[in-house]
């Protein structure tokens, strides 16, 4: 017993034609018939059958007397000089009236007949171009059920519409009293299989009248089977013809839905009783699938084009603007909302070198974070798109519904610089047409006993809930995508000459500022003291008034901020050009020294600091003290408003590295402006009621990427934890 799956199924070459047509197959070259339907001989009256064999139609003049006579069988050669190409004509058969048809396939002639049905029912508009003035999907497909329902009239009438995965869903429907409604069901890939969907393009219209009705064997003495995916009459089989007895119906007929050269869907139209469609109603239900399908076409490309407009508007709004910052990731930061929409996400995460900015609705910067290092370990490709993430990476990535779907841009790998789109996850539920598990039985085919899988027998609604996935990324979201990747090469490639050409004159330009840094921080300190000690003088040694003792007053104070500024810039040029020495070192005294200088320095005795452990580092030792005053100055600085301040410092060996972590329950930093943080002169909004100038986080970051270590840190509105991480001795 073999086992077949349904995508193997040969549906193509059943061996058998169904009871309403009839078949004759001749030989291309020679015109001998080379096979035929068994049921010839009722109409043709031919008591042995098995005498046409290797002889001509010609031959039997007093059987075959009408097909001779036929237009198309006296140009046979020119109605079938091109394959698969069907030709018409009405011919007469013992004074009955049959549809004659004729093409070519795989080097035979089929000759195909089938009674003419009169419908006296039919009730079709002569407007064709109604299709083209509707302005709206659902209603160009409602609008074809309404208009095939005057010529075929089957009592449930659907257009089916197939996913990228095979599986397909009902968007349309029609159908009689006391018909229950499969509109919005979906339906399982093995129920209209691959091989079957591959004749739907090939054979655009298929009827079974009748699926209890006997077959009708095909005789042949060529060895090979027969070909019969372009004949109307070609049989069902078997377990096609058990899913349509279990859903309650007794014929079938189908039209295919192309779009683009693609099998778009079908409209599959069901009748409870058996029920033969006339050939030319098929046909014609043919013509109007075909307007419906081109005027959905056409809506589609006119929607489409109206998209394109749209980007292109906003491609061109985004070059403009990137064009007026300085950097890249400038550019990006600023424009993070127009990036956002533009793919219709719900977040969106920046990430250049240590920076990350974020906007909308994204995962924590910790998770961010092991997405941007899965992503280098796992990804090749540039863009990289998925709306099951969170379904398929969760637990190893503890990923939240945040970012149940994902798209990834890498802007440069070298550098560090991507973008991540996130969508949140979707409260996703299908409705099947019963449940679509498979289900695995024995049929009798030519025979032959196989196992394949069998079609279910009950089409009650099945509910699947699923979890893990995000709306899915339309390809309009790809082309988002792709317009701001175009921005940012085009923007790079315009701005690359300019930079080239000033990037040697910056670089004599930075070694001259840090060179005159450092000589005016250094030589601007005898003078600025000489200034402060004639004001001191001034102010104590005359009798002012109270408006002058405040000028005098306002002067020192001015002064002392120079002084501090040029030397906060004179440890920066340090922090940079002087020679480093790692040796390992014991950070607790120092810690101790200058947690109790800050309480001073910003008058806050109250501020409660917690040293914990304190393990040895491998540092520089000057510029280690320099890490460490700059924290836990800003940490004891922007704590002491609260009413109970805290500093909390605690180091710990993780692996190779040790890293210390200062914690505060001041102001904290803001969301929007976290990718500021260690730039020169840079201070927070919120900052701006405590004095200083914005040079000492600067200073850390330079220093912590000479000794080989990092700078980090993590801001709430309770507070701010800054992360050293130090090479281990």
């Amino acid at each position: 017993m073999n086992f077949v799956e349904c995508h193997e199924e040969p549906i193509h070459i059943p061996g058998y034609v169904q009871s309403f047509g009839y078949l004759i197959g001749i030989d291309a070259e020679s015109h001998f018939i080379t096979f035929f339907s068994e049921n010839i001989r009722d109409i043709f009256a031919i008591e042995d059958v098995n005498i046409l064999f290797d002889k001509k139609i010609s031959d039997f003049p007093e059987s075959f007397q009408s097909i001779i006579e036929s237009e198309i069988y006296n140009s046979l050669n020119t109605f079938t000089r091109r394959e698969n190409e069907t030709y018409f004509d009405k011919i007469f058969i013992h004074g009955t009236e049959y549809h004659f048809s004729v093409f070519r396939n795989s080097g035979r002639i089929f000759l195909e007949f089938e009674k003419v049905i009169e419908n006296p029912n039919k009730r079709i508009s002569n407007k064709y171009d109604n299709f083209y003035i509707i302005d709206n999907a659902q209603e160009i497909w409602d609008q074809l059920l309404n208009t095939l329902s005057k010529i075929v009239n089957y009592d449930r009438m659907m257009v089916y519409k197939f996913m990228t995965d095979g599986s397909g869903k009902v968007i349309a429907e029609k159908r009689s009293n006391g018909t229950h409604s499969y509109l919005g069901l979906h339906y399982p890939e093995t129920d209209i299989p691959r091989q079957a969907r591959e004749l739907y393009l090939k054979k655009r219209k298929r009827i079974f009248s009748n699926v209890y009705s006997e077959t009708v064997p095909i005789l042949s003495k060529i060895q090979q089977n027969i070909d019969l995916t372009f004949a109307a009459s070609r049989g069902m089989s078997p377990i096609h013809g058990q899913y349509i007895k279990n859903s309650g119906a007794s014929s079938s007929f189908s039209v295919s839905i192309i779009i683009d050269d693609k099998l778009w869907g079908l409209v599959t139209c069901q009748n409870t009783e058996p029920k033969h469609i006339d050939l030319e109603d098929r046909v014609q239900a043919g013509i109007f699938t075909a307007l419906a399908s081109n005027a959905y076409s056409s809506f589609k490309t006119k929607r489409e084009l109206k998209y394109r407009l749209d980007l292109n508007e906003k491609s061109a709004f985004l070059k403009t603007e990137f064009l007026k910052q300085n950097s890249l990731f400038d550019s990006l930061v600023q424009n993070r909302k127009e990036i956002m929409n533009i793919a219709e996400a719900d977040g969106l995460a920046i990430i250049s070198d240590d920076n990350i900015v974020k906007t909308g609705i994204t995962p924590a910067h910790a998770v961010i974070q092991k997405i941007v290092n899965w992503a280098y370990e796992n990804t090749d490709e540039s863009i990289y798109i998925n709306r099951s993430f969170l379904k398929e990476y969760g637990n190893d990535l503890e990923l939240d519904k945040d970012s149940a779907g994902i798209i990834i841009y890498f802007i440069d790998r070298v550098k560090n610089e991507m973008l991540i789109w996130f969508r949140r996850e979707f409260d996703e539920h299908i409705d099947w047409a019963g449940n679509p598990e498979k289900k695995v039985d024995v049929f009798v085919q030519n025979g032959e006993e196989k196992q394949i899988v069998s079609p279910r027998k009950s089409f009650e609604v099945f509910k699947e809930n699923i979890k893990g996935n995000s709306k899915r990324w339309s390809s309009r979201n790809i082309s988002g995508v792709q317009v701001v990747r175009d921005v940012i090469l085009e923007t790079s490639h315009k701005q690359y000459n300019t930079i080239k050409q000033l990037n040697d004159q910056l670089k004599k330009v930075n070694e001259e500022l840090d060179s005159f840094s450092y000589t005016i921080s250094h030589d601007l300190g005898t003078p600025l003291t000489v200034m402060k000690l004639n004001a001191q003088m001034l102010l104590s040694n005359f009798d002012k008034s109270e408006k002058e003792k405040n000028k005098l007053k306002s002067i020192i104070e001015e002064i002392d901020n120079m002084a501090e500024m040029m030397h906060d810039v004179l440890q920066l040029s340090r922090a940079k050009h002087s020679e480093i020495e790692l040796e390992s070192l014991q950070p607790h005294q120092t810690i101790e020294k200058i947690s109790e200088n800050a309480r001073i320095t910003f008058d806050s005795p109250k501020t409660e600091i917690i040293i914990k452990e304190a393990p040895e580092v491998l540092a520089d030792k000057t510029m280690l003290h320099q890490v460490f005053l700059n924290i836990i100055n800003n940490a004891v600085k922007y704590s002491s408003h609260q009413e109970q301040p805290t500093v909390k410092i605690e180091g710990q060996e993780v692996g190779e590295t040790v890293v210390y972590k200062i914690s505060d329950n001041g102001i904290g930093i803001p969301e929007e402006e976290k990718h500021k943080m260690f730039k020169i002169f840079n201070r927070m909004d919120n900052a701006k009621k405590f004095k200083g100038n914005g040079i000492g986080l600067s200073i850390v970051h330079r220093i912590m990427k000479r000794i080989g270590g990092n700078v980090d840190y993590k801001s709430d509105k309770e507070g701010t934890s800054f992360i050293l991480t130090f090479k281990k001795p």
